[in-house]
């Protein structure tokens, strides 16, 4: 205890300095704790961008790239489904409910999504959070479109605006569907997810927007069909994107997606969305490894300049250091007050960082959430985190022990005769 006090009696003495340490030992420990919050939450986040789903089915391909295209809306799918399969499958007993999707338009670089009104009342991200309107209804009329939250916002959209969509997915489209413009009449809720970015319609006005074309381009003169001529059609969809399928039980799930990869109708493939989401995770591994290891060289760069600071300041105190010694401190009491020094400059600095950290989040946590659909929560430090300040911690003794050996070795008469 005499020597703790000594310590703290000793920066207090050299406060600006201490204080400087302290402070960027904090920032340090902040950014290592933020970043690895962050990276938990976006974790956390991505593994729930679709929840409440069993399988995801398209047409044969890869995992990751049937999950990138009906879920993220990137890339495109390798080939449609008919809808006879997916009706087949949907009508299967073990189906609880079943969402068809239908890609493969776009509305000034955001992606145009047709989908059936379960996609409303079954579709969850999140803890199994459902999808809610913040302005609307959902799309009812043939040429009604929902719009995500980001889709909204950018393009500054408003309920009753009237919008052309653009066939392809290229952010700049020489063909429009000018033709068959679609009124707004829904707004959703920001999710976080790649439903901000996407304009709903139904499968119907997907359909309609494509009644005239032939072999991939628009019909001209007598074979265009208006807006008013498609309603009075059939239009039934002949094939679709992909589906997703909820079903009745889990233990279900494998049998039905071995019967839908062996489909004799057409080469399907249905994944498990946990699974397509952590492969599809794995590939991104790199990024966030590389990101934790800048901030812990973060924190090594503040723990090097607090022991700076203390072989700075240590040559100056000899002749406090031979004072001591000439009062009967021994060796080891002058190494075991410079190691406390460096704990007690650590261990402030923990804890402010500490306090910055829930400082920050108190301040960011409602625009990180509806702007990035991050929710970091004000909670206490997690067992991971607490090794962390741990680590910091026992690296600031094993720092503090360098000037500590130097003044173990440095004799009395050295000290007394320091030349000024």
């Amino acid at each position: 205890m005499h020597l703790l006090r000594l310590a703290l009696a000793s920066l207090a003495n050299r406060r600006f300095t201490a204080l400087l340490t302290v402070f960027a030992i904090a920032l340090s420990v902040c950014l290592l704790l933020a970043v690895e919050r962050v990276r938990t939450e976006a974790r956390a986040s991505f593994a729930s961008t679709i929840s409440g789903t069993d399988l995801i089915v398209g047409a044969r391909s890869g995992s990751v790239n049937l999950l990138l295209y009906s879920v993220f809306r990137i890339g495109n799918a390798t080939n449609n489904i008919r809808w006879d399969s997916f009706e087949a499958i949907a009508q299967d007993k073990r189906v609880k409910w079943a969402i068809p999707l239908s890609l493969g338009d776009s509305h000034k670089g955001y992606r145009v999504m047709g989908t059936s009104p379960a996609y409303f009342e079954h579709y969850r991200y999140g803890r199994g959070r459902s999808l809610a309107l913040a302005e609307g209804k959902p799309f009812s009329d043939l040429f009604e479109v929902v719009l995500g939250a980001e889709v909204a916002e950018a393009l500054t959209y408003r309920l009753g605006d009237r919008i052309v969509l653009a066939h392809g997915v290229s952010t700049v489209s020489l063909v429009q569907h000018d033709d068959k413009p679609f009124t707004v009449v829904g707004i959703l809720e920001r999710t976080g997810t790649p439903v901000d970015r996407t304009l709903h319609i139904s499968l119907a006005g997907m359909e309609a927007l494509h009644v005239d074309w032939q072999n991939g381009v628009p019909s001209r003169g007598a074979g265009k069909v208006s807006a008013e001529q498609a309603r009075a059609m059939d239009l039934q969809p002949k094939a679709i994107t992909a589906f997703l399928l909820g079903l009745n039980s889990k233990i279900a799930t494998f049998a039905l997606q071995r019967q839908i990869n062996e489909y004799r109708g057409e080469p399907l493939l249905a994944v498990l969305p946990g699974v397509a989401l952590q492969e599809l995770w794995s590939l991104m591994g790199t990024a966030e490894k590389a990101l934790f290891v800048v901030s812990l060289f973060v924190v090594l760069t503040g723990l090097i300049g607090m022991l700076t600071a203390i072989l700075t300041s240590l040559n100056e105190r000899r002749r406090e250091m031979a004072i001591l010694r000439s009062v009967g401190a021994r060796p080891w009491h002058i190494g075991s007050l410079l190691v406390l020094e460096a704990f007690s400059l650590a261990l402030a600095g923990a804890a402010l960082g500490l306090g910055l950290l829930y400082l920050g989040i108190g301040l960011s946590q409602g625009y990180v959430q509806a702007s990035y659909g991050l929710y970091l929560p004000l909670a206490l430090p997690s067992p991971y985190e607490w090794t962390l300040l741990g680590a910091i911690l026992s690296a600031a003794l094993l720092m503090g022990a360098v000037p500590a050996w130097r003044a173990y070795r440095q004799s009395l008469a050295d000290g007394l005769s320091i030349r000024l």
